[in-house]
């Protein structure tokens, strides 16, 4: 069925270019504005088992203070690797409103020179896709002051096992601290959006149930993983699931997040990233 995280022709991995002057920035117009949900979140203007597993603790998980480095900041700009899928990339927006944009946006209105995002991310990738999409971009060895990762819902859509998720997950995670040269702190790993409280899947018939319960499992393994290698993890699926049906948080196809979802994960990544980059 035609789904834009499936489709055939992937759109290529692309470096995003941007300016640093957060008025430039504009939101599409919202159909309502919803002021219950976004107060103090939009400041800017506004993811194969059935099986049981726990649902994502609705916080952010990070390493103690301790664990963190004592650094100054650096004079050179941040460099910034945002590794991912269509969530990444932004199917459906402007580059100007994708999640890794919209955060340098804010860290620059912050007063800290940050490079654009380098991208490697394509609508309908799965673990192993990014892999191989990391592989093919070049970049081993390259080095990056903060890395961000969100992956993993094709590998649910698909039926794909969650063994071979958490395993190639891992592996990603590892390639993720080695971009960031061993510091842990660096890396933000985000979670997996429900798309099954999407318009789509309400027109598809999709069993809501089964599809939440398998991103919960997928969820609670990324957590795991990120624990273990003491990962900052946020979770985002919990508040997606209150509001990603909602009109004004849809782009066209009806699937994927509009800006002002991507406008909130930023938000809520600026504080951990502001501080892990020694602000």
């Amino acid at each position: 069925m035609p789904l834009l995280l499936m489709r055939e022709s992937l759109r290529e991995e692309r470096n995003i270019d941007y300016t640093l002057v957060l008025n430039n920035y504009k939101m599409k117009t919202p159909r309502r504005y919803i002021a219950s949900i976004w107060v103090g979140t939009l400041l800017i203007g506004a993811s194969c088992s059935s099986s049981l597993a726990p649902q994502p603790s609705g916080k952010s998980i990070s390493p103690q203070a301790t664990d963190m480095p004592n650094e100054s900041p650096t004079t050179d700009p941040i460099s910034y690797l945002a590794l991912g899928d269509s969530y990444t990339i932004g199917e459906g927006v402007p580059n100007q409103e994708t999640y890794p944009v919209l955060l340098t946006k804010l860290l620059a209105a912050k007063g800290i020179s940050i490079s654009s995002p380098k991208v490697i991310a394509t609508t309908g990738w799965t673990t192993a896709e990014l892999q191989q999409g990391i592989q093919q971009a070049g970049i081993e060895g390259n080095r990056y002051e903060l890395v961000t990762l969100l992956i993993g819902v094709n590998n649910q859509y698909r039926g794909l096992s969650l063994e071979s998720y958490r395993q190639e997950l891992s592996e990603l995670l590892d390639q993720a601290i080695a971009f960031a040269d061993g510091k842990t702190h660096r890396v933000k790993v985000i979670s997996i959006p429900d798309w099954s409280v999407s318009d789509f899947a309400k027109q598809q018939g999709v069993d809501k149930e089964k599809v939440s319960s398998e991103i919960d499992a997928f969820n609670a393994s990324k957590q795991e993983i990120c624990l273990q290698r003491s990962v900052y993890y946020i979770d985002i699926t919990n508040e997606y699931r209150q509001i990603g049906h909602q009109p004004e948080h849809l782009v066209e196809d009806g699937l994927h997040p509009s800006g002002k979802i991507y406008a909130s994960w930023a938000n809520q990544l600026l504080p951990e990233v502001h501080s892990s980059l020694g602000y």
